[in-house]
């Protein structure tokens, strides 16, 4: 149980392909570029938009609003400096790179990168020369330019040569470094779940208060036969893995690959850890060299989510299936067949039996046990917001 709480996570681990994310120049940087709207198509949209500072750096929308509408949740960004690879399928290998994907996504910012330096150049240039020296000369570049825009914004790219596509992607991959830098700096706020750990931890008499019994039944359920822990495990409850646990696609005609089609992306993103942008050598990203690409586990595999203040964002799953976390729980123990690859729960439907080979046992929890589970996730609520950390 310890092992759970906050006052056990160590130091978010560091980027070597970040020089700046310490720099409270580039947190200060980051954090004004993260609520700037003009940074989108419309004037619009913001990295905020989606990742509300007030709603735990999340919407409360089942799938993405941006400039058009997307096809799974925003994810909390409070503690992602610690995962291995970004977004429900890990398509990007770093902080700094995950910011970048919704710059150009056409219906996330949707915007250009040759927009994006102009907008860099008007309005934050003494910030951005401070920290990545001086920018390029970006007369004559056509307004909007990219390689993942809209055909004439492509064709604009295409007819620059190549020294000045390699700038203006420069500029562009030091925007989402500050951004990675402001992330990186947020921190969690101890939860009622914490302060109930650290007590019990000390024997200090003050614990039996702080849990209802409800809830603590509810604990006991999360370490024991609910198997939550098996995957929701550490100071922020996720092991940063994948898994199919079976949860039914918001489009069964077209489902959702997950982890499966995303190994290809990562390897093949330009600003990947070992890619030209990076400040780092690529002996500093055995991650990439070592993944795992063509295992059949992956199809249909998610980002485990981590569980700190669950109970305050619903609704739930990668595409916002469930409204509930009492549906989370009861789906766990319904254990349904996945619709693509194959769900790593155990199945108990009528008629079958319990597989003694099997590595996970089937989830069984009676309607009690359920609402004391679902209790349970309330205490990991933190009394305030995430926060900033001074560097």
């Amino acid at each position: 149980m310890a092992s759970l709480s906050l006052t056990r996570l160590p130091a978010a681990p560091a980027d070597p392909s970040n020089a700046v994310e310490q720099m409270p120049a580039a947190i200060d940087l980051g954090k004004r570029l993260f609520s700037d709207a003009r940074f989108s198509r419309n004037g619009a949209v913001s990295c905020a938009s989606c990742h509300d500072p007030d709603r735990q750096f999340q919407d409360g929308l089942p799938v993405g609003q941006g400039v058009g509408t997307g096809s799974r949740r925003a994810m909390p960004i409070v503690g992602a400096a610690y995962s291995t690879w970004l977004f429900w399928d890990g398509r990007k290998d770093s902080l700094w790179s995950q910011a970048l994907g919704p710059l150009e996504d056409a219906v996330e910012h949707g915007g250009t990168r040759t927009r994006y330096a102009r907008l860099v150049a008007a309005n934050y240039r003494k910030d951005y020369e401070a920290l990545f020296g001086a920018l390029p000369d970006l007369e004559g570049l056509p307004l909007d330019a990219s390689p993942l825009g809209d055909a004439v914004a492509q064709a604009a790219w295409n007819a620059m040569d190549a020294r000045r596509r390699d700038e203006v992607s420069r500029v562009f991959a030091n925007i989402g470094k500050a951004i990675a830098a402001y992330e990186k700096s947020l921190r969690h706020e101890p939860s009622r779940f914490d302060r109930y750990v650290d007590a019990v931890v000390t024997d200090a008499p003050a614990a039996r208060s702080m849990l209802r019994a409800n809830e603590v039944r509810g604990l006991r359920l999360f370490i024991g036969k609910g198997q939550c822990v098996s995957c929701h495990n550490g100071p922020l409850l996720t092991d940063q893995q994948f898994h199919n646990t079976g949860v039914p696609p918001r489009n069964a005609t077209a489902p959702d690959r997950g982890r499966a089609a995303a190994t290809k992306k990562v390897l093949g993103d330009e600003f990947n850890c070992r890619g030209p942008f990076n400040d780092a050598g690529a002996s500093q990203c055995p991650e990439l060299q070592f993944m795992v690409a063509d295992d059949p586990a992956l199809e249909g595999a998610f980002k485990t989510p981590g569980l700190r203040g669950v109970a305050q964002r619903p609704p739930y799953m990668h595409a916002g299936q469930f409204a509930s976390l009492e549906r989370v729980v009861r789906h766990y123990v319904a254990a349904p067949h996945a619709v693509i690859g194959r769900s790593e729960l155990s199945h108990r439907h009528e008629g079958s039996k319990d597989d003694p080979k099997a590595g996970r046992a089937p989830i069984k929890l009676t309607e009690t046990e359920i609402a004391d589970l679902v209790s349970f996730l309330g205490t990991l609520n933190a009394d305030r917001s995430a926060k900033a950390a001074t560097p």
